[in-house]
């Protein structure tokens, strides 16, 4: 058995999915295209049928990519076939409108379960419902109140499955005959959906009541300040900057355990195994990489936490209604908002987020500029820079110097953005003047298993796609590393302990010497020589430059390989944390290579790279040519290598 979420925006559809299949939950692709689709199954009485949760939408009749996606779905056109129930998710607070699409879909003869969610925001409205005579007038179809956020309502829910796995059956058409309009009989949908509406307002004649609350003048309270058109930038931007705080501050203890803990285990691994390749392989090369993955997992989980919570309170909607002012003269509109914050967490959802904008220059722009955005790849170089180059000390007493670097560093990327968005607008023809109409959900504590969920899920994707990335590019790291033309080496270490330095030096300064002489003509050596031309007045050396070309598989592998390339110069035995390694760093000239100059243009410069092959590959996708991956590449390398180097020399 198939079963299909279907419902409006802001409905609690998600969170109906949550509580159905909680851990027992995926996400890929609809067939054959890159709209993001999540599916799950439901113990049942020894069973598991599927479910989807397809995107909200309002009518059958669609105005974008994803409501196109449902519309497959509907039809049977999907690859899986039509789905054999669906459970229809409304809004108790707007029951009128959200029966619109459930009659549009009672009409095509699926076997439904109309949902009556959030029944306790249409309590404290004054809102009354009688789910009784509702389902009276609906007799085929079973009628289940819910409030999915405390789980009120999941056994009704579940007998409901029971009935209609049974009986299957369909209500009496709404519309006699109904047959599904064609996209460019716009007046025709407008007509039918005029009729619908005077059906479900006699469907609900009776059904509700209300009386008056002091709810709604609360609610128009606080979105008069959270919309303001002024303090609602200000508010908005205390938000972020109170997340970027709390990134540090809290994931600053468990990083530290992490870190701790691997030193320790590579140095059980080190005293246990017998010396050579493979002791070293493991300690220099696996440990390291697996280390450079899981330490950020703190801070990932925090952020994504924090930004679950905007979402899940209806404080992001708010957010996005607000940023059309600020975001329009730039050739965007209030939907550009979406994709472009999505892109704070991945750019990749950011950019198929795009397809629900209807204008195309504007989906244009969005598409082109969302990189620039400082997405969750990025908070790993932050973070660790950051912490190696700036002073951890408050400003004013309150706020933390370092959040206050990574909080700007997220601003460059979102003016940058803007900047760019901009120059495209005037280069491109306009086109007819967009508008942005968007539902504001109420104000409601988030539901933490929404959020658990969500975060499990993006530390999941982290793990086993980035971390995969980067610890295979550690051990190769570790291979160019540790092998060289033998010849080279073998002259270089020798010239080395000729030296003067090297007849002063202890025995443990003797084996660092030998080891940076063997890394230095090492493979890997040789290629980072090769680019340090290019890259030294950047300030930085061969070393970063190393993790600088690894890194344009995906940014987050820089942070392994600075810990792959430092774990194979040091002495095996020594089994020190990275951020001591890159701080006892000298250059040839005995200065140190982390200063605040060199920390600054590197982060700068991961602000702008495009170090991300997957994204290129969306981006080919959705403009179906390689032309302007390729532009984008080309000209964010540009600004990334210019405004580093404007970053180095000004400071």
């Amino acid at each position: 058995m198939r079963i299909a979420l279907f419902g409006n925006p802001n409905t609690g559809k998600s969170t109906v999915f949550n509580l159905l299949t909680g851990l027992r939950q995926k996400v890929g692709n609809f067939p054959g295209i890159t709209v993001e689709k999540r599916t799950g199954t439901l113990p049942l009485d020894g069973e598991s049928p599927e479910i989807l949760d397809v995107p909200g939408i309002y009518s059958i009749y669609p105005n974008s990519k994803e409501e196109e996606i449902v519309q497959q779905v509907i039809f049977g056109s999907e690859a899986e076939g039509l789905p054999d129930l669906g459970i229809v998710v409304v809004d108790s607070t707007n029951l009128e409108r959200n029966l619109l699409l459930f009659t549009q879909l009672s009409d095509l003869k699926i076997p439904l379960i109309l949902v009556v969610n959030m029944m306790d925001l249409a309590s404290r409205k004054g809102i009354k419902i009688d789910i009784e005579g509702l389902q009276k007038r609906l007799p085929n179809t079973p009628v289940v109140s819910m409030n999915a956020r405390v789980a009120l309502g999941k056994d009704r829910l579940l007998d409901a499955v029971r009935t209609q796995r049974e009986k299957r059956s369909t209500n009496e058409p709404f519309i006699p005959d109904f047959t599904v309009l064609k996209n460019h009989e716009i007046e025709a949908q407008g007509l039918e959906a005029k009729e619908r509406f005077r059906l479900i307002k006699n469907l609900l004649h009776g059904i509700i009541t209300s009386s008056e609350t002091t709810e709604s003048s609360d609610r128009n309270r606080w979105d008069r300040w959270l919309t303001h058109p002024v303090a609602g930038y200000g508010i908005f931007a205390l938000i972020l900057m109170v997340i970027f705080q709390l990134v540090f501050l809290l994931a600053s203890y468990p990083m530290d355990w992490i870190e701790h803990g691997f030193a320790i285990l590579s140095q059980f691994v080190s005293t246990h195994l017998p010396s050579g390749v493979f002791n070293a392989l493991l300690c220099q090369g696996v440990i390291p990489g697996i280390s450079g993955v899981l330490v950020f997992i703190p801070q990932i989980a925090i952020l994504f936490i924090m930004l679950s919570f905007l979402e899940e309170s209806g404080y992001l909607a708010r957010a996005v209604f607000l940023m059309d002012r600020l975001v329009r003269p730039f050739g965007l509109n209030g939907r550009s908002v979406v994709p472009l914050l999505s892109s704070l967490a991945c750019a990749i959802p950011g950019v198929l987020a795009t397809r629900g904008i209807a204008n195309r220059k504007e989906r244009f722009i969005t598409l082109f500029v969302a990189p620039l955005m400082s997405c969750s790849a990025r908070i790993p170089v932050f973070t660790l820079l950051i912490s190696l180059v700036i002073p951890a000390k408050r400003i004013g007493g309150i706020f933390q110097l370092q959040g206050l670097v990574l909080f700007g560093l997220y601003a460059l990327g979102i003016l940058s953005a803007l900047a760019v968005a901009w120059v495209l607008n005037l280069l491109m023809k306009n086109e007819a003047r967009s508008y942005y109409l968007m539902e504001i959900p109420t104000l409601k504590p988030p539901v933490l298993r929404n959020i658990y969920l969500t975060v499990l899920e993006k530390i999941k994707v982290f793990i086993v796609e980035a971390g995969g990335i980067i610890v295979a590019i550690s051990v190769l790291l570790w291979i160019l590393a540790s092998y060289g033309p033998t010849a080279t080496k073998e002259k270089a270490q020798k010239q080395v302990k000729q030296t003067e330095a090297y007849s002063r030096a202890t025995p443990n300064e003797r084996e660092q010497m030998e080891n940076s002489v063997a890394l230095e003509n090492s493979y890997i050596g040789i290629l980072g020589k090769t680019i340090e031309p290019v890259i030294e007045p950047l300030g930085y050396d061969w070393k970063i430059g190393i993790a600088l070309i690894t890194s344009f598989a995906a940014r987050e592998v820089f942070v392994g390989s600075l810990s792959t390339i430092y774990a194979a110069q040091s002495d095996q035995e020594e089994h020190t944390k990275l951020m001591q390694r890159l701080k006892n760093e000298k250059k040839a000239d005995g200065t140190p290579q982390f200063t605040l100059r060199a920390g600054v243009s590197l982060m700068v410069f991961y602000v702008y790279a495009m170090q991300c092959i997957s994204t290129l590959a969306v981006v080919k996708k959705e403009t179906q040519s390689w032309f302007w991956p390729i532009v984008q590449a080309i000209v964010f390398g540009l600004m990334a290598y210019l405004m580093a180097f404007l970053a180095f020399n000004v400071l």
